[in-house]
């Protein structure tokens, strides 16, 4: 049984991610960390993961050689934790942003912060397996994708060569916010209404563009949802459209090995992959533009179930082991 941490367990995404570890076959559930809720049971907290164990501080000294972790802190406090647990043996899945970029630069433009390691930014792997597995089962540090990201990307990576002037809209549910409460998130704001934020400085925007290697507009939405994230993208084809069973067939191809993608003929809603480590991708052609639909559950596909999915990687298991 391989021991794996999980830092920063009383978020949303980290107790799902601590759930799925406990649960798992060959995984035991080492560290569950936190701060504020240190002592309490994480079963308090998230009762629907039914994890009994404790919450507590960091301990760096229990962090053993041949452990893995999953560290779910806030940017800019993720990195150098993630620098200590790779010191000490660890192989990492980092879930925060602190290591998706490879430009140093990036971090001060979108993030407000300089980044400590720029060699570990090198290093990682950017953990999105539909592109990157056998980089990740090779890897000791990982970074996870954004949930914006993840469900963008996979609705565009299959033409990604073919397309350009791209525009991504995106909603997502308020859970993608996080744990802590806000003014924008209160039942009272976000119930009956959707609202676009962060319009022209989303971080996940540079996340987005590293990947497809070109300029895109992108739009995230609030949505009065839980759990959930469509991103509708559209994109002109270069060199022309082509026949709408010439894409579909294009993209069947793509994810053909994949198995947590599933490519459907008619768009798909958050529904279909909610509590699921699933995303279904739909490509249509609309007067000769591209319309491609990515829809994931933003705590599934989008954080916790990914981090279970490169973790096992990592570990050299099935990517399925503990999520099917």
């Amino acid at each position: 049984m391989t021991r794996v941490h999980v830092l920063g367990a009383a978020g949303f995404a980290g107790a799902q991610l601590a759930g799925l570890v406990d649960r798992h076959p060959s995984f035991e559930l080492g560290q569950i960390t936190a701060r504020a809720d240190a002592g309490r049971r994480l079963d308090e907290i998230a009762p629907e993961y039914r994890v009994t164990k404790a919450l507590a501080p960091y301990e760096p000294e229990d962090v053993e050689p041949g452990d893995m972790a999953a560290v779910c802190y806030p940017h800019a406090e993720a990195a150098p934790v993630v620098a200590d647990l790779l010191d000490r043996g660890a192989k990492v899945v980092d879930v925060s942003a602190d290591h998706r970029l490879k430009d140093p630069a990036l971090y001060h433009e979108w993030y407000a912060f300089d980044h400590p390691r720029p060699d570990l930014l090198a290093e990682a792997v950017y953990g999105l397996p539909e592109r990157y597995r056998d980089a990740i089962a090779a890897a000791r540090l990982v970074a996870n994708p954004g949930c914006y990201p993840e469900a963008s990307l996979l609705a565009l990576l299959p033409v990604a060569d073919l397309i350009e002037d791209i525009v991504i809209d995106a909603k997502s549910g308020v859970s993608g916010a996080g744990r802590t409460p806000t003014a924008t998130v209160h039942y009272s704001a976000a119930a009956d209404s959707v609202l676009a934020y962060k319009v022209g400085e989303h971080r996940h925007t540079p996340e987005i563009e590293q990947e497809l290697g070109q300029r895109v507009t992108f739009t995230a939405h609030l949505v009065p949802v839980d759990r959930g994230l469509l991103a509708s993208c559209y994109a002109r084809f270069r060199d022309g459209a082509p026949h709408v069973d010439e894409l579909r067939q294009r993209y069947a191809a793509f994810y053909a090995d994949h198995p947590f993608v599933e490519v459907v003929e008619q768009p798909p809603g958050m529904r279909a992959v909610q509590r699921t480590n699933y995303a279904q991708v739909c490509p249509m052609i609309d007067r000769g533009r591209l319309i491609a639909f990515g829809v994931i559950d933003n705590l599934g596909k989008g954080a916790a179930g990914q981090a279970l999915q490169n973790l096992n990687l990592l570990a050299g298991l099935p990517e399925t082991e503990g999520l099917l």
